[in-house]
């Protein structure tokens, strides 16, 4: 597994699991995704981008299956 936090306005954080291809991206609203089938050459690409938002939306975005991260957590608050 690789990682890499970002110094961008949209993505907090990357993790790309090289043997299963998938690609997480955490982004600073709290939402994480997955994606799946992604080569190891664009998660280097995000990681050295100038703008990983662009890069993200050129090269990710509506290109590769993607899902909600299932680990990801919910806070919602109690009902009493």
């Amino acid at each position: 597994m690789r990682a890499a936090t970002l110094t961008s306005s949209m993505i907090r954080r990357i993790v790309f699991d090289d043997e299963a291809q998938t690609l997480l991206v955490c982004f600073r609203s709290g939402l994480r995704y997955l994606y799946a089938g992604v080569p190891r050459a664009v998660y280097d690409g995000l990681r050295r981008a100038g703008s990983a938002g662009r890069f993200f939306n050129e090269e990710v975005r509506g290109r590769y299956a993607c899902r909600a991260d299932p680990a990801q957590r919910r806070y919602r608050p109690t009902v009493d």
